[in-house]
């Protein structure tokens, strides 16, 4: 029987953890369960010790984001596959079962949940999605819930093996603090032979905007970083000369346009890529 690790990156997550964590323990059927804390400035690590001392908790002392924290999980933990959950996210109870029994297939790195998203007083049926390479830019979107094939895992909700996490590399520090990490790590696993999948069996419910992540940073942030992680991703990822080639003809026409339309995020998002693409590559 394979072993499992349910990892949670938490970052000033204490009300969520007391909301969420008893879901993740009462589903974790005897998997071991890690927080790594991104150096929170609440009472988080007081809460994870007083109410939940057999959560395993792994502290940092500087905050840098998403990617470098789950990594830090990945690497101490002891299970063969690693279930990687957001603070947000409330697993259903026979949530595991569908998820693990994919990895009978050894060619199998990454399998997403079905999440139930919480957006808006309306629930969204997230965790498949669906991509493709437009005029240089790689376009991804919500998929549709009827199938199991998918673009990319959630790093919210996923489960992956660790063997090829460790093959692969793990996320890239490079789009921290947030975005871009899950679907750069998928799609790295499906260009070296590996398969992705969505289940929709396994669901958690996903209260997408209770995240910290709209709590720590306005929208012109999040959009940017969103934007240059976008960037960021294409130039790590691009091996095609056609592709290439429209890319380069198509981003001062993207660029213009946002100029015209003051989508002021997007010029610079563009310009922090640069600057973190030569300052990661030099």
């Amino acid at each position: 029987m394979m072993k499992i690790s349910i990892i949670i990156p938490n970052r000033n997550g204490a009300r969520l953890l007391q909301k969420n964590l008893p879901y993740v323990l009462a589903a974790a059927k005897g998997a071991e369960v890690i927080v790594v804390d991104d150096a929170s400035g609440d009472n988080s690590l007081v809460i994870l010790k007083k109410e939940f001392p057999s959560v395993r908790v792994l502290p940092k002392t500087r905050h840098d984001g998403f990617a470098s924290t789950v990594n830090v999980g990945v690497k101490e933990a002891k299970g063969e596959i690693i279930v990687l959950l957001n603070t947000d996210v409330r697993p259903e109870q026979n949530f595991l079962a569908p998820l693990i029994r994919h990895f009978d297939d050894s060619a199998v790195f990454g399998v997403g949940c079905l999440e139930r998203s919480y957006e808006s007083g309306k629930v969204v049926l997230r965790g498949r999605g669906e991509a493709h390479w437009e005029r240089g830019f790689f376009i991804h979107r919500r998929g549709e819930v009827d199938r199991t094939d998918t673009a990319w895992v959630t790093g919210g909700s996923g489960a992956f093996r660790k063997s090829i996490w460790n093959t692969l590399g793990g996320m890239d520090p490079m789009f921290n603090p947030f975005y871009w990490e899950d679907i750069d790590l998928s799609y790295r696993a499906v260009k070296a032979g590996y398969k992705i999948l969505f289940e929709p069996r396994s669901t958690v419910v996903h209260e997408h905007e209770k995240g910290i992540i709209k709590h720590e940073y306005t929208p012109f942030q999040i959009k940017t970083i969103a934007y240059r992680n976008q960037f960021l991703f294409i130039w790590n990822n691009l091996s095609d000369p056609r592709i290439w080639i429209e890319h380069i003809v198509w981003t001062p026409v993207r660029l213009i346009q946002a100029t015209s339309r003051g989508d002021v995020p997007m010029l610079v998002g563009f310009g922090k890529a640069i600057v973190r693409w030569l300052f990661c590559n030099s």
